[in-house]
């Protein structure tokens, strides 16, 4: 049996394609933060657009889009799903 730990960082998922997420990296602050926003563990994402020269990473979660700057998407591990 074989385990696919096919994680990544959040602003690596290409735009369009949906992601769960498995993973926040970083201290308490930022997953409550996270958590505010309806971005933890189990949700599933979807990249909408990534702005350019490192510009933040605008993503879709349970209906409502949020900005992110790339310094936090790093943070957020997502599993890319079909």
């Amino acid at each position: 049996m074989s385990i696919d730990f096919c994680w990544r960082p959040l602003d690596a998922l290409p735009p369009g394609q949906p992601g769960r997420v498995m993973a926040i990296g970083g201290g308490r602050g930022l997953a409550l933060r996270l958590r505010s926003l309806g971005i933890r563990p189990g949700a599933v994402v979807r990249t909408v657009a990534q702005g350019p020269w490192r510009g933040p990473v605008l993503l879709e979660v349970d209906g409502c889009r949020v900005a992110l700057g790339r310094g936090i998407a790093r943070r957020i591990f997502v599993q890319p799903l079909p």
